[in-house]
């Protein structure tokens, strides 16, 4: 998911907006000024009606803008690394990097989000009831008092990814000391929650209910139903790779490429190894200095079979350097934030392997494969 419009920082947040969040501010302008405040505020309308509706809609994504910088703030504190926050179509996502430290710490960080929605529904319920206030303030706020508790509500349940699943794993790991047996027993909610909501927003949709609210409702059990598969997925990634090091999983010994060989004399070196290698590491006598990725070939214009490879790899300074004593951990993270998710392993200025974002998941499966009764929280 990417930020299309960054709005800065809050609390030395980054904060960026999505696209998609557009669609729903139009939604619920749409449904606020043609449906909710003319049945709940019938003799206020026009331009006032509207000006209530535009309101109370960004107040809204402000709502879910402040709930996300409750799981920043707390994050914060625990030590996590935060790298931003993005409102978009489901909400809001406070993006944390690394797993949680320990079961206390992720139930903070659950919990500290719906707080912020319990205080800012009473709040606004309270501002609601003040006598004396002008009737397009109390719709208004009666409405975000309304919305953000239900909210509430709906973020409590136990299923992961949501806040009520986080609570529920953390208090699972913590009573197990299994962090994935927490997440597969609250994943398995948020799958089963998920596919009641689709059953249940296809069934809205096409048996005589409100057709845009079932289908709706579907899309959301499809984003849970998939977003808790993922958790799951992630958390059995960092069981099998938490103890392990970019040693135990790089390719030793890779194939290499001289930086001043041609690629006339590349393609017969790889048609004399019959490698169907994708990449070579690529070298200045025995100093690496990037890597080569066989693909540019195909871009390359004809009449090119003298240019060096130097001319054509991805040099060092865009390439994730690591040791073999490295955490494995620490390479996934590394690689998923650049295109090419193949990093060099040094030892003393020397190659000594290439680790893939493959290689790490092949790892994973070579892990999981086997029996294991015991499984280590994280540190």
């Amino acid at each position: 998911m990417t930020d299309s419009l960054p709005l800065g920082r809050i609390a030395g947040i980054k904060v960026g907006l999505n696209w998609s969040v557009l669609v729903i501010a139009a939604y619920l302008v749409f449904a606020l000024n043609t449906s909710i405040f003319p049945a709940t505020n019938p003799d206020i309308g026009g331009n006032t009606r509207l000006a209530m509706s535009i309101s109370a809609a960004v107040l809204f994504l402000l709502s879910i803008l402040l709930h996300e910088i409750g799981h920043a703030v707390e994050a914060r504190r625990d030590g996590m690394r935060i790298d931003g926050i993005t409102l978009w179509m489901f909400g809001g996502v406070a993006k944390f990097r690394g797993m949680f430290p320990s079961a206390g710490a992720e139930f903070r960080i659950a919990i500290a989000g719906p707080l912020v929605s319990l205080a800012l529904g009473l709040g606004c319920m309270g501002v609601s009831r003040i006598g004396g206030i002008p009737e397009p303030v109390d719709a208004v706020a009666a409405w975000l008092a309304y919305i953000n508790l239900a909210l509430l509500v709906f973020n409590m349940l136990p299923a992961l990814p949501m806040d009520g699943g986080r609570v529920l794993r953390s208090i699972l790991w913590a009573k197990t000391g299994n962090f994935a047996k927490a997440t597969r027993i609250a994943g398995s909610l948020g799958r089963g929650f998920g596919g009641l909501m689709m059953v249940g927003g296809l069934l809205m949709a096409f048996a005589g209910g409100s057709a845009f609210s079932g289908i709706w409702l579907a899309v959301i059990g499809l984003f849970l139903l998939q977003a808790s598969a993922g958790e799951t997925r992630a958390a059995v990634a960092h069981d099998a790779l938490r103890s392990r090091t970019v040693g135990d999983v790089m390719e030793p010994q890779p194939l290499t490429v001289q930086a001043s060989a041609s690629l006339d004399e590349f393609a017969a070196f790889a048609r004399w190894t019959g490698a169907g290698t994708m990449t070579y590491p690529v070298l200045d006598g025995e100093r690496p200095v990037g890597i080569f990725p066989t693909g540019v070939l195909m871009a390359l214009p004809e009449g090119h079979r003298d240019t060096p490879i130097s001319s054509l790899m991805i040099p060092m300074n865009e390439i994730p350097v690591f040791t073999p004593e490295t955490p494995a951990l620490d390479a996934v993270e590394a690689l998923r934030s650049i295109a090419l998710r193949q990093g060099l392993v040094l030892e003393d200025g020397r190659l000594v392997g290439l680790v893939t974002l493959d290689g790490l998941a092949q790892a994973v499966r070579e892990t999981t494969t086997q029996p294991s009764d015991t499984v280590e929280p994280p540190a």
